[in-house]
């Protein structure tokens, strides 16, 4: 069986959705494709299923909140990691989300473990995934208010008990009662 030679991912999306790509990055030998976030499905099945490409292993999504003073198209950025088996290369989708909607795509249609990671951004960052089988929380309880790793998120602290101030960390700690 012969395998196909190699494809250059930025010059194939290029010719095949022209539309769709936005802009590519190269930054330390690694590939960043920014896709239209209407397309992202499109994309991601065209980078699976096109010989001399075969990214066949979705490794990881990850999410980011650009707020307070983004200089960015939206709030937030979703990232798909590919990875292809068979040319032992990494590649990553792009896509921005705006924030009054804060919605995209699912890849579960495209890889079935999207499932899960799809699931932790919607709790973490409050981005929905339409089409989704199971959009629900997955880290914090069903009633829980907010997005905890959005960057206007309140934050709450516990003070660090040293020597010098255990007596007024101890003041605030309930006591374990006989």
């Amino acid at each position: 069986m012969q395998i196909p030679p190699p494809l250059d991912p930025v010059e194939a999306v290029k010719r095949a959705m022209p539309d769709a790509l936005l802009d590519a990055k190269q930054f330390r030998d690694e590939t960043t494709l920014i896709i239209q976030a209407s397309q992202i499905v499109k994309a991601a099945q065209y980078l699976r299923d096109t010989p001399g490409l075969v990214y066949n292993f979705l490794s990881d999504i990850s999410a980011v909140d650009y707020y307070p003073e983004y200089n960015r198209p939206e709030r937030f950025g979703v990232s798909y990691h590919l990875y292809s088996m068979l040319y032992n290369r990494r590649l990553r989708l792009k896509v921005f989300v705006p924030e009054e909607e804060p919605e995209v795509a699912t890849m579960t249609t495209v890889w079935p473990g999207a499932n899960w990671l799809e699931r932790e951004i919607f709790d973490m960052m409050g981005i929905h995934f339409q089409g989704h089988p199971d959009m629900r929380r997955l880290l914090m309880p069903e009633d829980w208010d907010g997005h905890p790793h959005r960057r206007d998120y309140p934050l709450g602290y516990e003070q660090v008990q040293f020597s010098f101030n255990v007596e007024e960390i101890l003041k605030h700690k309930p006591l374990a009662e006989e």
